[in-house]
């Protein structure tokens, strides 16, 4: 069996006291494929040592750092090579019982998918180093805690994968048991026996800023992924992606979209503008690659422009940066997610970078 590890920047003290579960599994049928989807120079060559360290693991990384944390797509990449068997989604902050490979082995069938009842330790008993029984439990998740689940390959095939919408973070486990349901196959959820404890962690949504920061952050974005599993569940979806999946961005693209630049353009962020950029000339680029730059324009703070304005005389109007980036970044992951690009907010959020080049042509 293979799991999947996807990861970006994230305590690799909770990774080792992950792997190290592992090695004491009576069942050693497995293989860990670890996705690093962009972490930070310093933070994946930490990470891809620690990897090397475990005989039964191997270690990839995807040149994505400057664009939104997508799960979808890290664990597409690696599924879509996969030809049989079972799959299961792991997370870096899992502690497995020592035999749940030899239980998640038992349980396999050609056309059910297993799910498992994790138990979530808080902050004080995740430092602890015990053994997997010896760890005091806060609580157990129910039956609609969707993740950390065992696939067959050729049911999550048939539906062409994880659905590459779900960027940031939620909903995209929960979106692809509603679309395997809705294929025919059997959706499973085991709590016979407690075989996976959780790490304490702080909450993706505590994350959440209504500043612009260098971190990529989208407002709502938790919301708007909510409203697309209802979707799915709705319309009786099966197959997503259709214009390819699991085709994340390659050491050679990211490298032309740092040095082969044919078109730079500056843009203010008055509304007009920006509307404009949006709605007409990003779909229609050409197939140069192309810089947008975006730079807050000081008009709008000028005594002369304030006067204007409390006089009701009419006067140019002007997004916020934060409205900008969280608009360029809907775009980007509704429409433009298949396309080469990178993404960054610069200089404290004054300026806003979108390098980016259209396909050729569709991957299947």
């Amino acid at each position: 069996m293979v799991l999947l590890y996807p990861y970006r920047d994230r305590d690799l003290t909770r990774v080792k006291r992950s792997l190290d579960s592992l090695r004491k599994q009576s069942d050693t049928n497995f293989h860990v494929v670890f996705v690093d989807y962009g972490s930070r120079s310093s933070m994946a060559s930490e990470a891809k040592e620690l990897i090397a360290s475990y005989e039964f693991a191997e270690y990839r990384y995807y040149h994505t750092q400057y664009q939104p944390w997508n799960k979808s797509r890290a664990l597409n990449s690696v599924i879509k090579e996969m030809n049989e068997g079972c799959f299961f989604v792991a997370d870096v902050d899992m502690i497995f019982h020592s035999e749940f490979i030899a239980t998640a082995i038992s349980l396999q069938q050609s056309n059910r998918a297993v799910y498992f009842q994790v138990g979530f330790l808080d902050e004080a008993e995740t430092k602890l180093d015990t053994s997997f029984e010896d760890y005091q439990i806060k609580f157990t998740s129910s039956e609609g805690a969707t993740g950390l689940t065992m696939f067959p390959v050729a049911a999550v095939h048939a539906i062409r994968g994880f659905d590459e919408f779900y960027h940031f973070w939620g909903a995209e486990d929960t979106d692809i048991h509603i679309r395997l349901k809705n294929n025919g196959t059997e959706v499973l959820f085991y709590d016979k026996q407690l075989l996976l404890l959780h790490q304490w962690h702080p909450s993706y949504r505590s994350k959440e800023s209504n500043k612009l920061t260098q971190a990529l952050r989208l407002r709502n974005i938790v919301s708007l992924n909510h409203e697309h599993v209802k979707r799915a569940e709705q319309d009786k979806v099966t197959i997503v992606n259709p214009e390819g999946w699991g085709a994340p961005l390659t050491a050679n693209e990211f490298d032309a979209l740092q040095n082969d630049v044919a078109i730079t353009v500056e843009y203010s962020n008055k509304n007009t503008v920006i509307d404009h950029l949006l709605f007409c000339e990003l779909p229609n680029l050409s197939e140069e690659i192309h810089t947008i730059i975006i730079i807050e324009d000081k008009t709008e703070k000028s005594l002369k422009h304030q006067a204007k304005k409390r006089l009701g005389k009419r006067v140019p109007e002007f997004y916020t940066m934060k409205t900008v980036n969280d608009m360029l970044l809907l775009h980007i992951i509704s429409f433009y997610r298949n396309y080469a690009y990178i993404y960054r907010v610069l200089d404290d959020g004054s300026r806003l970078q979108l390098t980016i080049k259209r396909p050729t042509k569709k991957t299947s």
